[in-house]
């Protein structure tokens, strides 16, 4: 049977399927559709220092090809987290990435911090495209600068392996990547949703309350893809890859354009048990195309041109081994 193994930066998962922030619960909500040991990693939804209520209703639509949300990254807080979902986590055998969110560098930093000495949780995913309020509700992962203070506070604040997971809906994106990385993140997500707008033309009335939201779903995927490949010609750490995934074919193809991992998200809200069907999946495929492991296709896509530097070349060699 072909090795799924990967080496996700400070991070070895038994297989490079994940879940994705928001779509698959806070803790094992989902472990009766896939047990936990039979992913790569489980990804949390976001938490924040604080209760968040979210957004008014309706906050998700959806549309012909997918799902916008605008849930307004509603959780019941940081103490909630640890009082009553990472003990539940501690059982978990898989890698769990927890979600983080805040409204300034600052509160990032405060949830990494109290989380470091949490066993359960093994690696941080900092939620950049959280509003921020400080900078008028924007993204942080608009500049590299905005996103490197982040990042860079978060490091300071934990031993934990940190991603930063970055946004779309930007311009330059491979040069955000490299300034989170500057600024000490192990691995990037690429990437979260679209902005997008649905709208009734007959009431004109939006498909959620805030007008605009995020995109996610099949659509988006190779818009996604392509941020993914962008990333990782930028970076020599990690990329995880998010968007559109469905199959295990789209898992392959990001893995070729260069991530290590793969996140799934809206396709888990119609089958919760997909997850677990995609690795079997993954199993079958590269056994049929005689593929010994996972990791020797991560980075071959045949692009005629070279890779961003020596020390990704390194790391591609590193994850295959």
């Amino acid at each position: 049977m072909p090795d799924l193994k990967v080496k996700l930066g400070p991070l070895e998962l038994r297989n490079p399927v994940l879940s994705a922030s928001g779509t698959y619960g806070h803790g094992l909500e989902m472990c009766h559709f896939t047990p936990p040991e039979r992913l790569g990693g489980l990804v949390s939804k976001t938490v924040t220092p604080r209760p968040r209520p979210g957004n008014a209703a309706p906050r998700i639509c959806e549309t012909e090809a997918g799902l916008i949300n605008s849930i307004g990254l509603e959780n019941r807080g940081l103490d909630a987290y640890v009082a009553d979902t990472l003990p539940t986590m501690a059982g978990a055998d898989t890698v769990v990435f927890t979600n983080i969110g805040g409204e300034s560098p600052e509160e990032f930093a405060d949830v990494a911090a109290r989380l470091d000495a949490e066993e359960a949780v093994d690696a941080l995913e900092i939620n950049l495209s959280c509003p921020n309020v400080d900078g008028g509700r924007l993204p942080f992962a608009t500049s590299p600068e905005s996103a490197a203070r982040v990042v860079a506070l978060v490091r300071a604040a934990t031993e934990k392996p940190i991603f930063a997971k970055l946004s779309p809906n930007v311009a330059g994106l491979g040069d955000i990547a490299r300034a989170v990385e500057e600024a000490g993140a192990d691995g990037v997500t690429a990437v979260n949703t679209l902005l997008a707008l649905s709208v009734d033309w007959r009431t004109g009335q939006p498909g959620v309350a805030t007008v605009q939201g995020g995109y996610s779903g099949p659509a988006i995927k190779p818009v996604a893809l392509r941020c993914a490949w962008e990333c990782a010609r930028s970076v020599s750490i990690p990329v995880i890859g998010c968007g559109g995934v469905a199959t295990a074919d789209d898992v392959l193809e990001y893995l070729v354009a260069g991530c290590t991992a793969v996140q799934l998200g809206t396709a888990c809200f119609a089958d919760p048990a997909l997850p677990g069907r995609v690795v079997a999946d993954l199993d079958r495929k590269l056994a049929e195309a005689g593929v010994a492991t996972a990791a020797e296709l991560i980075g071959t896509i045949a692009d005629g041109r070279p890779a961003a530097g020596g020390s990704r070349d390194a790391h591609l060699q590193e994850a295959a081994r």
